[in-house]
This record gives structure tokens, C-alpha cells and sequence, in this order.
């Protein structure tokens, strides 16, 4: 296995489908920074960090045009992939700019369902067997895109490209809607109103109190169970109040089922007991509402389907169109 990944290749001409469309993100955020640049808190950090990614990658870009093989041409998906976690709490620096619209998404909860979904799901189920397992199911976000994408590249290492493009794109994609529509989650929102409002059913507007606040509460749940602890570990070092609509958590990862469903159906069963967990602890942990967790369910097919558009109509020559890579 080592000596295939080593093994020297002709070397691809060009950019890869995913550095492209991580350039095209870079050069979008730039030009918003330019345009926000006076009531930005750190535009010119912003600045020199979109440099130096364009700095990796061109010096992955060179490392392998001078050693071709299936290693060097990972390291530079691999690079890409990384940049998702420098990508998310980035887009808090926009929308913290726009008054938040919490008081709007819990108001809409409260209609539809007559509670708060993300409270009465807690208290219902508060036992540490209920507790461990969503909190499990949320931990298992990031193993759930490396196991896909490791997959890929192993096996079905043809599609490799395009699944990581997709997946990189279906992420942009997302956080290009969270940077304008600044929604910070049960979890900010309602330790910013008070509980008394949340009991009262009343949710007033906070306007750029995120601007300021980034005060995460603790998760509901049993405090000394090892996934609660991993998880608020990484949600605590992470976290940002934004990305909560639609969530992006539901959305990719049922995303990544539709890829591993194509790639081997025994990888999308291995993966649908944690997927069906996540979805719950999206709720669970008060990180979305449940309306945020429907629209991310809803929002992965178009996303998933404008995400093989681009890849298939931008990356693709006219005569590779119609050639399944699936």
C-alpha cells in the first residue's frame, strides 16, 4: 500500500477541482473584507491568513510537481479539507457584522412546534445512556468526513476528485449563507435573553450583541461522561456564535451519506447509526434549533446537486460530461 501511494505518476496539469473552488471562496471573502474592511475587528489578519493559504498551496503545488504520486496529490485534498476548520469560525468575523435574527428563528419555533424543541428534547431525555450516545453521534462529525474521504481515496480512488469537491463545495456553500444570515443557536441566544423569557415564550432582539458576546453555556447532559467532555472540550475551543441555519452538521453529513450510499453501501450502513445520532444531538446540545436540523436535511440535495453542477459544468472538459465517475 505504501509503495502504490509513493509510486511516481504523471503529474496533472493545473490546479485541482478543489484548490479552484477553495480560491474562488478565498477570492469572494477577500473582496468582502475590502468592502467591510472599516467595521471589521482584524480585516488585515484576515488578509495575510488568506495569503498564506495561497501560500501552501502553492508550495504543495510545487512539492508535487517535483515528486508526482498518489501521496503528494492527497496532501494537497488533504490541505483543502483542513482549511474547512479555519473556514467556519471565519464566517462569525462577517455576520457579527448583521443584526442577529435568533429572536425570528425562535419565534417560528415556538409557532410551529409550541415549545422549544431544543429545552423539552434535554429534559426528556437526560439519562447518561441518552446523553453519551447523541453526544457520540456529534463527536463523530469529523471521523465521519475523514472516513468517507480516506475511502475514496483508497478505493473508489477515480471519483476521489469530485467526492472531495463536492464536499468542499457543499461547505462553502454553506458558509457563503452564514456569513448573511447571522444566526447563533439556542445555545447563545437563550443564555443572552435569560431563562425567564425562554419559560415565557418571549424572545426579544439582541441586534449585534454577538458583535461583542461569544459566551458559550454548557451543553445539557451528563458532565462526566467521556463524549459530553469531547465535546464541549471542542465546542469550547472552536465555537462561534453563527452557522446555525440551516445546520450544517445535518447537511453534510447527509451528504456524506449520499457519497458513501455510492461508494459502498456498507460504508453508508456503518455510518447511518452515527448519522441519525448527529442529526438528534444537533438539537440535543442546543447547537440548532429544530428547524435549523430540517432545513439542513432538506438544503443537502440542492446543495449536494448545484455542488455536482459546478464540479461537472466548471472542472469538467464537455466531452467528460456525460462519463459517470461514480
Amino acid at each position: 500500500m505504501a509503495l502504490g501511494l509513493l509510486k511516481k505518476t504523471s503529474a496533472r496539469k493545473g490546479l485541482l477541482a478543489i484548490e479552484k473552488i477553495g480560491l474562488i471562496y478565498n477570492l469572494i471573502t477577500t473582496c468582502l473584507i475590502a468592502f467591510l474592511f472599516p467595521r471589521m475587528s482584524c480585516p488585515g489578519e484576515m488578509l495575510l491568513g488568506r495569503a498564506a493559504i495561497v501560500g501552501g498551496m502553492g508550495a504543495l503545488y510545487l512539492i508535487y510537481r517535483a515528486y508526482s504520486c498518489k501521496l503528494t496529490s492527497f496532501l494537497r485534498t488533504a490541505f483543502q479539507l483542513g482549511l474547512l476548520a479555519y473556514w467556519y469560525p471565519d464566517t462569525y468575523e462577517f455576520n457579527r457584522l448583521f443584526p442577529n435574527l435568533d429572536h425570528l428563528f425562535a419565534s417560528w419555533e415556538q409557532a410551529l412546534f409550541h415549545s422549544q424543541p431544543a429545552i423539552t428534547f434535554a429534559e426528556r431525555f437526560s439519562s447518561v445512556w441518552f446523553s453519551e450516545a447523541f453526544n457520540l453521534g456529534y463527536f463523530s462529525y469529523y471521523p465521519m468526513i475523514f472516513s468517507v474521504a480516506v475511502f475514496y481515496f483508497l478505493f473508489r480512488y477515480k471519483a476521489f476528485d469530485k467526492a472531495a469537491f463536492i464536499l468542499v463545495a457543499s461547505f462553502f456553500i454553506y458558509y457563503l449563507i452564514y456569513i448573511f444570515v447571522p444566526v447563533a443557536g439556542p445555545q447563545y441566544y437563550f443564555p443572552a435573553i435569560g431563562a425567564e423569557e425562554v419559560a415565557a415564550a418571549r424572545f426579544p432582539a439582541v441586534g449585534d450583541y454577538f458583535n461583542h458576546h461569544t459566551g458559550l453555556q454548557p451543553s445539557p447532559g451528563q458532565e462526566w461522561g467521556l463524549f459530553y467532555r469531547l465535546v464541549d472540550a471542542s465546542q469550547q475551543a472552536g465555537e462561534r456564535p453563527t452557522a446555525a441555519f440551516p445546520s450544517s452538521h445535518v447537511g453534510i453529513s447527509t451528504i456524506l451519506l449520499i457519497l458513501a450510499y455510492q461508494a459502498k453501501k456498507a460504508l453508508f450502513l456503518v455510518l447511518l447509526p452515527f448519522y441519525v445520532l448527529l442529526c438528534c444531538a444537533t438539537v440535543y446540545i442546543q447547537a440548532h434549533y429544530l428547524i435549523d436540523a430540517m432545513a439542513g436535511f432538506v438544503s443537502a440535495f440542492l446543495i449536494y446537486g448545484i455542488s455536482v453542477w459546478m464540479y461537472t459544468r466548471w472542472f469538467v472538459p464537455v466531452d467528460e460530461w456525460r462519463k459517470p465517475s461514480f
